[in-house]
């Protein structure tokens, strides 16, 4: 797989092209997937995505494998341990918003549903040629947003939800000279 032409955000860290190559964009309606995005992407929120990437398997471990329920009831204590481990990303408002996350999304009906219903239920597939014409910020993810907050979501503003967008398949942005680009829009 490293003989190919992915999309230049991609670096020649395995890791990296293993996500952009198996996972990006790939359209998941899968709830369990769709709230560990929104979460990582969350923590994401000022930092590089590989640096969330190369810590994702310790926040399986320690946010209980982001089960919404566990999360949801997880205590300040457990907030404080977590705040110890140097496996994650240390930040008080990420973790205690992972935690209204949770409750947010235990709320709502059907999160897969909700999560698609702002591109009418299949992915929207762009072309675009080069990285730098791809909008940081779309009116889908706008939306998304506002509904989010509305429900009690944080860290779910308009950028970090095109970007969850992007990674969960609700837009297929991979750029037109990426292999995955056709594989994807069939």
């Amino acid at each position: 797989m490293n003989n190919h032409t992915r999309c230049r955000w991609c670096s020649g860290d395995p890791l990296y092209q293993a996500y952009h190559d198996q996972e990006w964009g790939v359209p998941s309606h899968d709830a369990a997937h769709l709230f560990e995005m929104l979460l990582l992407e969350g923590f994401q929120a000022g930092l590089s995505w590989i640096t969330v990437l190369k810590k994702r398997d310790r926040y399986r471990e320690v946010l209980f494998g982001f089960d919404p329920e566990k999360l949801a009831a997880m205590s300040d204590a457990r907030i404080e341990e977590l705040m110890q481990d140097k496996g994650i990303i240390r930040n008080r408002l990420k973790l205690n918003a992972a935690r209204l996350n949770a409750q947010a999304w235990l709320r709502l009906e059907d999160p897969a549903a909700l999560i698609w219903s702002f591109t009418g239920g299949k992915p929207i597939v762009h072309h675009y040629a080069r990285q730098e014409d791809i909008p940081a910020v779309s009116p889908e993810a706008e939306q998304m947003s506002r509904a989010l907050k509305k429900a009690g979501f944080r860290f779910v503003g308009p950028t970090i939800c095109h970007a969850y967008m992007q990674a969960v398949g609700c837009f297929m942005d991979h750029t037109t000279d990426c292999f995955r680009h056709d594989q994807l829009r069939r």
